[in-house]
């Protein structure tokens, strides 16, 4: 099941093509959003997109890990991840269920 990936060049074009700004101001509006989700990300809050999910940082303490091919136990220093979470009308699409477009 491997599709396209979509670049930052192909939202940039999907931004001209539908909203109608210049090629210039659509990448600049795609970088601009970018950036403040990844700004607001980076600083531990929540990015939630209605109807699309949630970006969440969590925290993950020390742990002790296990090298798969050795055996022998690592420690797992704390770190943060982030976790995207989607929402139900993106599942909803997703597995076929609703048409392109409509939300619930």
């Amino acid at each position: 099941m491997a599709g396209h990936t979509v670049t930052r060049a192909d939202l940039c074009e999907a931004v001209y093509q539908k909203v109608g700004l210049s090629r210039t101001e659509s990448a600049s509006l795609v970088e601009l959003v970018l950036s403040e989700m990844c700004d607001c990300l980076a600083r531990g809050e929540t990015v939630k997109l209605s109807s699309f999910g949630s970006f969440v940082v969590r925290e993950k303490g020390r742990r002790i890990g296990r090298n798969p091919k050795t055996g022998v136990e690592v420690p797992i220093e704390p770190r943060r991840v982030m976790v995207f979470k989607p929402s139900n009308v993106l599942r909803a699409r997703i597995n076929g269920l609703l048409p392109e477009g409509e939300e619930e």
